[in-house]
């Protein structure tokens, strides 16, 4: 049976248009750094080259190698967690040339890192990409975190932002930190920005 994230793991991804409470467990991701607006040439490289390792993992058993406990599964979408320089934060509206982010593709629990080394040489010798040396594997936890769907224009997260803030003041909780991790259901290439669904998520603790 192949494994449908949007199916066999709803409580992460398909959430309810209002704030609720999720614990998200320890992840593998490729990931890559980057500063500045999301719209530019090399946002959509950094994507380029995530998708390309993430795809290269997928495919492997069609190369010819099968790692150890894969299974069929659907290349889960791309997240990025968002933070503003030093220069950013002083400033009382969004300046998008002051974001810091770090974009992310989760890989499946039989990931290793001998099979990420494999799907870089694989991407090396097929689609070199100049980026490549940039993406790192990483293991990350969340935990405790708010998170909601939120429906729309990304200009108008900052409307859905105000809800979670509430629900994480009137359930007695405090963020773990002020950035935040949005997971994007839809393609902004091929979607219009009315209906993008969009998960947005702050990692938090109870407050003492």
């Amino acid at each position: 049976m192949k494994h449908e994230w949007r199916k066999h793991e709803k409580n992460l991804y398909v959430p309810k248009s209002k704030p609720e409470l999720v614990t998200v467990p320890e992840q593998k991701f490729f990931m890559i750094k980057g500063k500045g607006k999301p719209n530019s040439e090399e946002f959509s490289e950094k994507i380029n080259v995530l998708y390309s390792l993430s795809y290269a993992v997928r495919m492997m058993p069609k190369g010819g190698y099968t790692p150890e406990g894969y299974f069929e599964y659907t290349v889960y979408p791309l997240e990025g967690i968002w933070d503003l320089t030093e220069e950013g934060r002083k400033l009382t509206t969004l300046n998008k040339d002051e974001l810091v982010y770090t974009i992310m593709i989760r890989q499946p629990e039989f990931v290793t890192e001998e099979i990420v080394e494999k799907a870089f040489e694989n991407v090396r010798k097929k689609k070199p990409h100049p980026l490549l040396e940039d993406v790192t594997f990483e293991v990350m936890e969340d935990g405790l975190s708010v998170q909601m769907l939120h429906v729309g224009s990304y200009d108008d997260e900052p409307q859905s932002f105000e809800k979670m803030n509430e629900f994480i003041e009137t359930n007695n909780l405090d963020k773990v930190t002020l950035v935040h991790r949005e997971i994007y259901l839809s393609d902004a290439r091929k979607v219009e920005p009315a209906k993008l669904k969009t998960v947005l998520r702050y990692r938090v603790k109870p407050r003492n």
